[in-house]
């Protein structure tokens, strides 16, 4: 039995989380904290922290979980990078792990990894992504996510990808990758259509976390676990 704290649960994620999580026998949540909830102190003995809390709240909320010897899996966007190693160096000193997901979607990261092997060939490409009006944050943890990838592999600087983002009533979620070529265009689409895209990838960073060691970035990592594990 793997013991959750679901930080953030009142949200739109949080409340599918506890759908999700309500039939599992191996996962519990013991501790439901709030945007008024002191995190340190409102653990319960949890030995994993799901943050999916606003934008910008990861890398802190990360931090606090380690000292509380906490394995953090952090949903919410905005984790810089460059918190990465940090991270990662804190929980290797406390014999901990943790994952940061800036997407759950199992066709989001193949999305990823086709668009990777296509810039061997490839070099022109933009990304559009399109989210409900609601979404705070533009462009989206998604994109920025893929856009790193993408300029890392084509040796480029960081921020100088093109990154459009469309927010628009009636949308969901959906990241569209557009690579130009000598009179062609190929173009990765991958779109969502409810909370359910999110399922299989948050059931397989829980299991992953539970006994990584070291702070990862991506829910590759745990999809990759879940099918060594057969």
């Amino acid at each position: 039995m793997t013991k959750i704290a679901l930080i953030g649960p009142n949200g739109r994620m949080g409340r599918f989380v506890e759908g999700l999580l309500a039939t599992r026998e191996d996962l519990e949540i013991v501790a439901r904290i709030g945007r008024s909830d002191d995190l340190a102190s409102s653990l319960n003995g949890a030995q994993v922290g799901l943050d999916l809390t606003v934008a910008g709240l990861g890398a802190d909320h990360a931090r606090t979980l380690l000292d509380h010897g906490v394995r953090p899996l952090i949903g919410t966007s905005g984790v810089d990078p460059a918190e990465d190693a940090p991270l990662d160096a804190l929980a290797r000193s406390k014999g901990l792990g943790g994952l940061i997901v800036p997407n759950f979607c199992l066709g989001v990261w193949l999305q990823q990894r086709l668009a990777l092997d296509a810039t061997r060939f490839l070099k022109s490409v933009e990304i559009v992504e399109e989210h409900y009006s609601g979404k705070v944050d533009a462009p989206s943890g998604t994109a920025k996510d893929t856009a790193a990838q993408l300029e890392q592999a084509l040796g480029r600087q960081p921020g100088s990808l093109g990154v459009h983002a469309v927010r628009v009533d009636g949308l969901y979620s959906n990241q569209q990758i557009i690579f130009g070529g000598t009179g062609e265009v190929l173009r990765l689409t991958h779109q969502t259509f409810g909370l359910e895209a999110f399922g299989s990838g948050i059931l397989a960073s829980l299991g992953y976390v539970a006994q990584a060691q070291g702070v990862a970035r991506g829910v590759g990592h745990a999809f990759e676990w879940s099918a060594a594990r057969g």
